[in-house]
């Protein structure tokens, strides 16, 4: 029996499930890429974006009642990052020079590889070519690196994001929408 995932925009009701299935997937799809310390540095780096699920670029996807999985877009310039993460932007971006952001894509560790990203970094894409925007960018942990290339993504860098001396390795990646 295949999985039956109900799409639908993310509210501010939803804010504490989505903070643990954050927390469980960063805790759990990490393991094998990044060590014990790096884990928990990257609990500070990244995470929800309370801008994404105002905006209503947000998605929930659940199975069964449960969400599965979570992940959103936006039309601003911040890369990746949750709320309390430093050097966020909430300026707007062009459509028609700049990429749209996919952001905050979580799936929770008992859905991955259940296609559950696959179908939220659809939505994203689809909401943000709509929206005028013909290239999207994202921040890719490792663990996230083989879904987004098979989605299409090319890596333009590799960088790192530093907390508490601990560094995490990120890559930011492209993908053509037109």
């Amino acid at each position: 029996m295949t999985d039956v995932f109900a799409p639908r925009p993310a509210t501010r009701d939803d804010l504490p499930a989505l903070r643990a299935l954050m927390a469980d997937a960063i805790g759990t799809l990490q393991r094998g890429f990044l060590d014990a310390e790096q884990i928990e540095a990257s609990r500070q780096v990244m995470g929800l974006d309370t801008q994404l699920v105002d905006d209503g670029t947000y998605v929930v996807v659940e199975a069964a009642g449960v969400i599965a999985g979570c992940g959103g877009w936006s039309w601003r310039a911040t890369l990746f990052g949750g709320d309390h993460t430093a050097g966020r932007s909430a300026a707007a971006l062009d459509p028609a020079q700049d990429a749209a952001r996919i952001r905050a894509m979580y799936t929770a560790p008992a859905f991955a590889r259940r296609g559950v990203g696959r179908l939220v970094l659809a939505l994203c894409e689809d909401a943000a070519r709509n929206a005028g925007f013909r290239r999207a960018e994202l921040a890719s942990t490792r663990a996230g690196l083989p879904l987004y290339a098979a989605c299409g993504y090319a890596v333009l860098e590799h960088f790192e994001a530093v907390h508490g001396g601990q560094r995490i390795p990120l890559a930011r990646m492209e993908k053509r929408l037109a």
